[in-house]
C-alpha cells in the first residue's frame, strides 16, 4: 500500500511539445524501395505533423505504390493546414516510386509548394554496390 504514491509517478503525464507553426515550412519525403514517409515541419526544423504509407494501413508491398504515397501525403496535408502551414519547400530523397503522387497530393491539399530540391544521396565511388540481382 505503502508503493502506490511511487506507481503514480511513474505515470507522471508528458508534457506536450508546443511547436510554432508559421505560414511558411518545409516538406521532407523519404522516399525508400519499401515505404514513403512525408515530414511538414517549420522553418527551424520541428516537425508539424507526418505520416507514413504504413501508418495511413498499407502493408507489404503495397507501401511502395505511388497511391500509398498519395494517401500518406494527403493526411499529414491535412493536419499541417489546419496548424496554419500554406507556403512549403519540397526536400525529396531517395529513389521510391511514390515521389511524384506525394507532391502532387500536397498541392492538392491547399499546400503551395515553391521549390522542390531532390536530396538523394548519390555515391561519388563510394562503397561497393550490391551484387545483381538474380530473380
Amino acid at each position: 500500500m505503502a508503493k502506490q504514491q511511487g506507481a503514480s509517478s511513474a505515470k507522471a503525464k508528458a508534457k506536450k511539445r508546443i511547436v510554432k507553426v508559421e505560414s511558411e515550412g518545409k516538406v521532407f519525403l523519404n522516399a525508400t524501395f519499401n515505404n514513403l514517409i512525408v515530414t511538414f515541419t517549420n522553418l527551424s526544423g520541428q516537425a508539424i505533423s507526418w505520416s507514413s504509407a504504413g501508418k495511413v494501413g498499407f502493408r507489404g508491398s503495397k507501401k511502395n505504390t505511388p497511391y500509398a504515397a498519395q494517401m500518406a501525403s494527403i493526411d499529414a496535408g491535412k493536419v499541417a493546414y489546419e496548424a496554419g502551414l500554406r507556403k512549403v519547400e519540397v526536400f525529396v530523397k531517395g529513389p521510391g516510386a511514390g515521389r511524384e503522387s506525394a507532391i502532387r497530393s500536397i498541392l492538392a491539399s491547399g499546400i503551395e509548394v515553391t521549390v522542390i530540391n531532390d536530396t538523394t544521396p548519390i555515391p561519388h565511388n563510394g562503397c561497393r554496390p550490391p551484387k545483381k540481382r538474380r530473380v
